[in-house]
């Protein structure tokens, strides 16, 4: 995928990318406040740790900025909340989860304070993977300056 990924970089002359690497998604090598845009598209629901990996995106993303993730999002109703419980321990081999609540975006923005949802919405044409977007600010918190 990377050399795919590369090749069409020089194919259509990409140059605002500067490069196309291989991470840790739960310990990103950027510095603090490197991105304008943090896009994870299919990746909270397939690693380990998912607050560690939003956690990260929180971290690199400057404030002003967005996270934007594709991603599954699970129902405990119907038809499809049986057949993803059924199917959960297949998926889990396979690296992804078929139980992966909106909750745990919701529970991860409510333990900080320089975050908060702008969107969340149903992909068509079956709704089964949401689109988020996640607003980075300032923490509300900010050191106060002593008066000389």
């Amino acid at each position: 995928m990377l050399d795919k990924a590369r090749a069409r970089v020089e194919r259509f002359g990409l140059s605002n990318v500067e490069a196309v690497e291989v991470g840790d998604a739960e310990a990103l090598t950027y510095p603090d406040a490197s991105f304008d845009v943090v896009v994870a598209q299919y990746v909270v629901s397939a690693v380990p740790h998912p607050t560690r990996a939003l956690d990260e995106f929180a971290r690199v993303c400057r404030p002003g900025g967005e996270i934007i993730v594709t991603t599954r999002v699970s129902t405990d109703k119907g038809v499809r909340g049986a057949i993803e419980k059924k199917l959960m321990p297949v998926t889990s081999r396979l690296g992804f989860r078929t139980d992966f609540p909106f909750s745990l975006y919701t529970d991860w923005i409510a333990t900080r304070d320089d975050v908060s949802l702008a969107e969340q919405r149903p992909i068509p044409p079956f709704d089964h993977f949401s689109l988020v977007r996640i607003a980075k600010h300032a923490p509300m918190h900010q050191p106060t300056k002593g008066l000389a």
